[in-house]
């Protein structure tokens, strides 16, 4: 009876582990996301700014400090208009079932600034 109580719950404890920990890398690589989207809004929305600044800002930072958490990371200039600076970043998240993609996108905003409060 032991036996079988062990094949049953084993791999229903295996397949909670790798789910915990799925979800964190998931999470991870929504934080990452997130986090060159605010550093490109920062570079990007900055007086004087030229409009690719806050792409190129989230891109060296997808470079330099994701890694392989987000895997294919993009970033892009996503509904601005003239006020308002939007920064989305897309990418995979790192899986542990080989083949299965899970896409990432996260977004952040603020206005830019300009002299003399025009």
């Amino acid at each position: 009876m032991t036996t079988l109580e062990v094949a049953i719950l084993f791999p229903a404890m295996l397949i909670l582990v790798f789910g915990i920990a799925q979800t964190a890398l998931w999470y991870m690589a929504r934080t990452a996301a997130l986090s060159a989207a605010q550093q490109g809004v920062n570079a990007g929305r900055t007086y004087g700014a030229a409009p690719g600044d806050g792409v190129s800002a989230a891109q060296d930072f997808l470079a330099a400090q994701v890694g392989d958490i987000l895997t294919g990371g993009h970033a892009r200039i996503a509904k601005s208009d003239r006020g308002t600076l939007r920064i989305s970043v897309t990418g995979t998240s790192l899986s542990l079932i080989p083949g299965w993609k899970i896409s990432v996108t996260q977004s952040a905003q603020g206005p830019k600034e300009t002299f003399g409060g025009n």
